[in-house]
């Protein structure tokens, strides 16, 4: 089966946590802290498997976790450090965050390997924190939490060319007469499932990928039909061919048909009107003398003034498609080798730096106020209040994250209570 989009769940792993232990032997007076470090989270990577061609994979494991650091030991033992997790994907696979729905990374190109998620960041243990005035700490630096991320991914084929039109105008039996594809050919509506890949050979020495997007319907912008879950495919395009049936054989107006499928390519996403187009006005062997001239020559007038050259063809013959061939190819040289990519919008690795915190002066009680959130929370886990040094960084992370400022602006004055989660101050400026 064919599934080209997908959402999963992943989380880097946690760092393992410092170890408090003393140094305890016969006859070793003072030994001295020897806790040692815990081991680094494993990170989320993911990589390009070319090999792949769909995302069924993901169909059936939806959540993906890298290891966790194992926490130091005594005698100055290091944690064992988490395993990184490997998520393999096709090429041409869009990441993006769920909730906002921007990118994250676009893994096409060089773009090959990304380590989406890092994972914490072993703690310290009690050996780094001894000084002179502190010879027997009793605390250590726990892990750096694990992140995580609900993603979307999202298969973007990598072509060249874009085959378009309405069901059953022939872009499966074009597919197959220009290219090694052999797609499913049926005298009947909505026959291709999926997008099909060709590779058009022109004389062993120029070529390119081209493929066929599913049948196009009115309202495929808005959802409708099958069209909606395919037109990602056509955004890495260079080149846009309309396959449309110039001989009516279905009683649709050709001419209308371009026009709707340009008002929905434009209604997907407006880059896509701006493509170089090119008409294919195919089934011209269906056409009786002098019908022929007169159905392309309407096609010609419509849409050659826009810059939209037509070739009459006939996909089962071969009448015709060599000359279109040789003009798309020679218009992807004109406009050069550069691949569409999508641009990054998110960037993971901020999350640890963004990690927010809310001031917030109590209802219930007077003169009180609170200062919460995941910042304060992870300051408050590395940081011993009860020593002199831990007090010291505590007050200096406050005015350095701006809660003081926070707080005077909420109108705090001297002798208040500042209540951070289970500890409690008195606020003097």
């Amino acid at each position: 089966m064919f599934v080209d989009k997908a959402k999963i769940y992943v989380r880097s792993g946690k760092g393992g946590d410092g170890h408090v232990s003393f140094r305890r032997e016969l006859f070793v007076p003072a030994g001295g802290p020897n806790g040692g470090d815990g081991g680094k989270g494993g990170d989320v990577i993911f990589v390009v498997d070319k090999g792949l061609n769909t995302l069924t994979d993901f169909r059936h494991i939806r959540k993906y976790t890298a290891g966790d650091g194992e926490p130091g030991g005594k005698n100055r033992c290091h944690g064992s450090d988490g395993e990184d997790i490997i998520i393999k994907v096709p090429e041409g696979t869009i990441i993006k965050e769920e909730e906002s729905g921007l990118v994250i990374a676009d893994m096409s190109g060089e773009n090959d390997r990304l380590v989406l998620l890092k994972g914490g960041r072993g703690g310290k243990g009690n050996q780094h924190y001894a000084t002179p005035t502190m010879q027997a700490p009793k605390y250590a630096q726990p892990g750096q939490k694990s992140q995580e991320l609900n993603l979307i991914l999202e298969l973007k084929v990598i072509a060249d060319v874009g085959l378009v039109g309405f069901p059953n105008v022939g872009k499966s039996t074009f597919l197959a007469r220009v290219t090694n594809a052999k797609p499913k050919i049926a005298n009947y509506h909505f026959t291709t499932l999926s997008p099909n890949l060709g590779v058009v050979d022109l004389d062993g020495s120029d070529g390119f990928v081209i493929a066929d997007i599913p049948g196009i319907i009115e309202g495929a912008s808005e959802g409708v039909g099958l069209g909606y879950e395919f037109l990602r495919h056509i955004e890495r395009t260079r080149v846009i061919i309309h396959i449309v049936d110039a001989a009516g054989v279905e009683g649709r107006d050709p001419i209308n048909d371009i026009h709707m499928i340009q008002k929905e390519l434009a209604a997907y996403n407006e880059l896509l009107a701006g493509r170089p187009q090119v008409i294919a006005a195919n089934k011209i062997d269906a056409l009786y003398e002098g019908e022929n001239d007169d159905a392309i020559q309407l096609l010609k007038e419509e849409f050659e003034p826009q810059g939209m050259k037509v070739f009459p063809i006939s996909a089962v013959s071969g009448k015709g498609v060599r000359e279109l061939l040789y003009y798309v190819n020679n218009l992807l040289k004109e406009i050069g080798e550069d691949k569409i990519t999508f641009e990054r919008e998110y960037f993971p690795e901020q999350l640890e730096e963004n990690l927010p915190f809310t001031v917030f002066k109590s209802e219930e009680e007077e003169n009180v106020y609170h200062v919460e959130g995941p910042r304060i929370e992870r300051m408050l886990g590395y940081t011993n209040l009860e020593s002199e040094k831990g007090f010291d960084f505590f007050q200096k992370f406050m005015k350095d994250n701006g809660v003081l400022d926070e707080l005077e602006a909420l109108g705090i004055q001297d002798g208040d209570t500042v209540k951070v989660y289970y500890h409690e101050f008195e606020y003097y400026k």
